[in-house]
């Protein structure tokens, strides 16, 4: 059995747009393939190069995809019976990314696609991401590392889009 500590660096911003309006944006952002569609194109597909068709397809204009979206303030809210608080949680990311930085670092396939958190409080709606650098910076892969860098520009870019 083995243990590995691992410190992650958050990536947090505060927009003052309405909570609408920031969720909308971060979701025109990214693309929206129907998932059942895509599990079989990409399990279906014949070679490397049919497979990452699918992927393109299914990605938006940041090279990113939506996998699912969690609505995690719906539960709060049934409970007060209020219509606050508003939390989302978007599983977001691109799997040839993913497969990038798993075959260099397996456990990357842990992280990835990565969680993006965006909640409403009173001082404005937050945007979080951890780091993939950070998660993955344990393993100390340059290759890995490098990956996780790019795919960390392109979370916080399409955060800081979604916010201003």
């Amino acid at each position: 059995m083995t243990i590995r500590k691992v410190e992650i660096e958050r990536f947090s911003m505060t927009s003052s747009k309405p909570f609408e309006v920031v969720v909308a944006a971060l979701k025109a952002a990214v693309g929206h393939p129907d998932m059942g569609e895509f599990m079989k194109a990409t399990n279906g597909a014949r070679s490397f190069a049919e497979l990452e068709s699918a992927v393109h397809r299914g990605l938006g204009r940041t090279g990113l995809m939506l996998f699912i979206e969690f609505d995690l303030g719906a539960i709060l809210r049934k409970e007060t019976g209020l219509d606050r608080p508003k939390i989302v949680r978007f599983v977001i990311g691109n799997p040839l990314i993913m497969k990038e930085m798993a075959k260099h670092v397996p456990d990357a396939g842990s992280y990835a696609p990565v969680t993006i958190l965006v909640d409403e409080r009173p001082d404005g709606v937050h945007l979080s991401y951890d780091k993939m650098a950070s998660l993955l910076a344990p393993y100390g892969n340059a290759e890995a590392l490098a990956v996780a860098r790019d795919l960390d520009a392109k979370i916080e870019n399409l955060l800081r889009e979604s916010a201003v």
